[in-house]
């Protein structure tokens, strides 16, 4: 028998890793421990539909149901597409994005890359100037069929994320020690008048 660990990396293997959140999750991973562990039903997740219900279903050995509306309707795969004309650049698309999917800066034109887009549709919420849209796919795979791809483009997400705490951490700390030098520089500066006015004062 799996362990609740091995049990919920089968069960995230067979899931779109669209990272979309309507499962009620914030990641297909979460997703998958809360399946292991009967937290959440395997009728949970919109992009996967009736084909990813029935892959659960087999890896479970549990009855075939229909996805919970609650939870969304299946449809085909979508992908966004900005209005680059009203886009401001306000970034907050490419900060929702789990795929890093997005180009643009700040106060840049952001547009969507195509080929990376999982369809997860976070980015549209955000937006201050609802100039994101989306649009069925060109092409004819489902989410579950690209799957290995979205997983990859999410870990290269998640470690970029990291990368960038740890150097956003590694400023700070250096700020930090830069400001306690320059007070101890100045503290030592003081400390050296107070001696040479006391002097100063003795003769």
């Amino acid at each position: 028998m799996d362990s609740p660990t091995t049990l919920a990396q089968r069960i995230d293997a067979l899931l779109p890793q669209t990272q979309c959140t309507r499962c009620g999750y914030p990641a297909c991973c979460d997703y998958a421990n809360a399946i292991a562990t009967d937290a959440a039903d395997i009728n949970q997740c919109p992009p996967g539909g009736a084909r990813g219900i029935d892959l659960l279903a087999q890896l479970l050995g549990r009855q075939v149901k229909p996805l919970n509306p609650n939870n969304g309707i299946e449809k085909p795969r979508e992908i966004a597409v900005i209005d680059e004309e009203i886009c401001i650049g306000c970034t907050k698309c490419i900060q929702a994005c789990p795929v890093d999917a997005i180009l643009g800066a700040a106060k840049v034109m952001h547009t969507i890359i195509v080929a990376e887009c999982s369809g997860c549709e976070l980015c549209i919420a955000p937006c201050p100037v609802d100039c994101i849209d989306m649009i069925p796919a060109n092409d004819h795979r489902n989410a579950l069929q690209l799957a290995p791809h979205f997983r990859e483009r999410y870990e290269m997400h998640l470690a970029r994320a990291a990368r960038e705490a740890a150097e956003a951490a590694d400023a700070v700390a250096q700020s930090k020690t830069t400001v306690e030098s320059d007070r101890a520089v100045s503290d030592a500066v003081a400390r050296a008048r107070a001696r040479k006015a006391a002097r100063g004062n003795v003769s």
